[in-house]
């Protein structure tokens, strides 16, 4: 029998080891915020890009009661034009990460803005190029070389924020295909995929999720009533209305409309007696929740907001109706964003909006 006892404490010891990572980490999330206009969107760069963000704020976050962040960061910033890494960029990334770690927060790590892939650019050659494509895939290859070593519970990958491709088959061919590449070396890291077109509700009908993997999370994106959200925006069409906007109910009446300069009616002419309320944005949202329980899979909103400029009273029933929804209806958040001017959680003197905050924290 001695012959057989090393034999036996070696079989003994396998069956004591602790289950396989899939069955003892989890990537859960609820509440949370996105960090815009550090390593995405934004010129900063060396000390200034440094001081924009940094332990503190993520002690803040903490503080104000959310549970992750979403961290937005672009190619330009992460490498050069041959696809070295920026060193520098990749140890803000990491510095971050550890931080949130310390303070008990979780990581999406978007990879938001490509080369070939502006959200609003005319021409993306992404999707014409494949080898563009096979670059794309190479970014979270080489991302996960340096993410991998954090915990599944910790960190996970957003593929690419807000495709907008013709064809909704080229997205979902190119998420199959970022999918595999990272099974390859991450088979169990949580990995979030939207939806074709700004990640938008309208088109969650069309996006396909690959089969058999309980590791993704569902993410949409949204930014409605426009009129509302992007008020006097400089980027969109609503550049340059100053006029009255109302939620919820009618967002702006015949005789509101009629007053209106005449270089305003026609960027408000569409909005004209329509109404909007909670129920009308849970209507809304109907596509992604129904793709979400046919899969068995979570959802995710990983960005909403309002720009400064609506009377705040408007701006903090949606903000609540808002809220609410998604704690009715088991969807984690993000709101767009932490930190800026227009749309943060932080005003553009770097001073906490209490009311706002309050309400998306959940507190």
């Amino acid at each position: 029998m001695k012959k057989f006892l090393p034999l036996l404490l070696l079989v003994v010891c396998i069956a004591c080891q602790p289950k396989a990572e899939k069955d003892v980490t989890k990537f859960e999330v609820f509440r949370g915020t996105n960090i815009a206009h550090w390593l995405s969107q934004s010129r900063n760069r060396g000390i200034e890009r440094e001081k924009f963000f940094t332990r503190d704020d993520v002690v803040a976050i903490a503080e104000m009661g959310f549970d992750h962040i979403r961290l937005p960061i672009d190619e330009e910033q992460m490498w050069d034009e041959q696809g070295n890494r920026n060193d520098d960029a990749f140890q803000l990334m990491t510095n971050c990460i550890d931080w949130c770690a310390e303070t008990n927060l979780r990581v999406i790590v978007d990879l938001h803005i490509l080369r070939s892939h502006h959200f609003n650019a005319k021409e993306k050659p992404l999707w014409t190029d494949p080898a563009e494509q096979e670059k794309f895939y190479d970014l979270w290859r080489d991302l996960s070389k340096t993410l991998s070593v954090y915990p599944n519970s910790l960190v996970a990958y957003e593929l690419m924020n807000e495709a907008v491709a013709d064809d909704p088959e080229l997205w979902n061919n190119l998420v199959a295909n970022a999918t595999k590449a990272l099974r390859e070396i991450e088979p169990y890291r949580t990995i979030v995929i939207g939806s074709n077109r700004w990640q938008s509700v309208g088109t969650f009908d069309e996006l396909k999720v690959p089969e058999n993997d309980p590791n993704i999370l569902l993410s949409f994106h949204f930014y409605e009533p426009f009129m509302l959200t992007h008020y006097n925006a400089s980027w969109t069409g609503m550049k340059g209305y100053t006029g009255p906007v109302h939620y919820p109910g009618e967002i702006l009446s015949k005789e509101e409309f009629d007053l209106l300069p005449e270089e305003m009616k026609e960027q408000a002419k569409n909005w004209v007696g329509k109404e909007f309320n909670k129920e009308w944005i849970l209507e809304e949202w109907q596509k992604p929740i129904k793709k979400a329980k046919e899969l068995g899979l979570p959802l995710y909103c990983g960005e909403f907001g309002i720009i400064t400029g609506p009377a705040q009273e408007d701006m903090l029933r949606w903000y609540q109706d808002m809220i609410d929804l998604f704690e009715e209806n088991g969807i984690a958040y993000a709101n767009w964003n932490y930190k800026s001017g227009s749309f943060g959680l932080l005003d553009g003197d770097g001073k906490n909006r209490e009311d706002f905050i309050k309400i998306i924290s959940g507190k």
